[in-house]
């Protein structure tokens, strides 16, 4: 049994069990993944998919067995390389990200090339995903660190740094009614307009929706995206107000709408960085925590990530007070 073996199976599963898609993945051969995975079953002794001719069905219950463990070998194998890399003072490598559109097009760009600068021989690859598939992302080991929002209580799936905390914002057209109120519009305002937001709040448990809900009004959402830049195009081509994150919108870049707090009902949000547990870090990976959270403290954030000490993170900074310093 190899990783190489282990790696190959892994992929087929996240692949949909599509050897041709898994090949791609893993820069093999078709043939040559399918003449792995026969090896590894020869070798344990059973089967570790049901199988329709030459197609894949599923996994057995055995084949899941394995690919939890799998999955774990794999996690490990790449701790201690990072242990290793971390040990001998290396300055190159690979950090893969996963975080929503948000947080890739209007926050990271700035951290990341600060640690391009630093790092010039890392390489970040940078998965932009819905909100939903971020964690799965990470928990299946595609990731390195999750960059994702919530609100309310810490993310599941690991350790949970808070870097910043920020709030939505009204988007709307010049000479749309809510444009010269010069406030914050009340929901009550708000549900008398057609909505622009992300496509989470489509989700009943969202909570834009709750707010509407818990004041008795039934919002009409009439557009959604995962991408802010699209929710401020549906915005200028007159197909509602849009709620989006404050750090989605630019002075310069938007000037042409108008920009209006949101209703102060609507509750703040932070935003994360998830490790998973146990999972060994570059030092480069903790650099980039900084430049996004500079109230962090390293030495407290590499005792934590290690398990070597409870984590007492501190309160984070408001991204208006915190954007400038990232993003300039």
């Amino acid at each position: 049994m190899t990783l190489t073996q282990l790696r190959y199976l892994i992929a087929i599963v996240d692949a949909g069990l599509n050897i041709t898609q898994a090949a791609e993945k893993v820069h093999a051969t078709q043939p040559g993944i399918s003449k792995q995975l026969k090896a590894l079953e020869d070798e344990l002794g059973f089967l570790l998919f049901q199988r329709k001719g030459r197609s894949l069905e599923a996994l057995t219950e055995a084949g899941e067995v394995v690919l939890a463990h799998a999955r774990r070998a794999l996690a490990e194998a790449a701790n201690i390389r990072a242990y290793a890399a971390n040990r001998r003072g290396d300055r190159a490598g690979q950090l893969h990200l996963a975080t929503t559109h948000t947080q890739a097009r209007f926050v990271l760009p700035a951290a990341i090339g600060a640690l391009s600068r630093e790092y010039p021989q890392v390489g970040v690859q940078l998965q932009s995903l819905a909100d939903n598939d971020v964690l799965p992302h990470l928990a299946k080991g595609n990731a390195d660190v999750a960059i994702v929002s919530s609100v309310g209580a810490a993310p599941a799936g690991g350790h949970a740094i808070p870097l910043y905390r920020w709030r939505r914002v009204v988007v709307v057209r010049k000479g749309h009614p809510l444009a010269s109120l010069g406030r914050a519009p009340t929901l009550e305002e708000l549900s008398q307009h057609p909505l622009v937001s992300y496509h989470s709040s489509s989700q009943p448990e969202s909570s834009l929706r709750r707010a509407f809900s818990d004041a008795g009004l039934g919002p009409t959402v009439a557009m959604t995206a995962h991408d802010a830049d699209l929710i401020k195009t549906y915005v200028r081509a007159g197909l509602g107000v849009g709620i989006l994150a404050e750090m989605a919108v630019s002075a310069v870049a938007d000037a042409d709408l108008v920009v209006l707090p949101a209703p102060a009902v609507l509750p703040e949000c932070t935003t994360w960085a998830v490790v998973p547990k146990e999972r060994v870090l570059r030092r480069y990976a903790l650099e980039l925590f900084h430049h996004l959270a500079p109230q962090l403290d390293r030495h407290d954030l590499q005792r934590v990530l290690a398990g070597h000490q409870e984590a007492a993170w501190p309160t984070p900074p408001a991204w208006a007070d915190l954007g400038q310093a990232i993003t300039s």
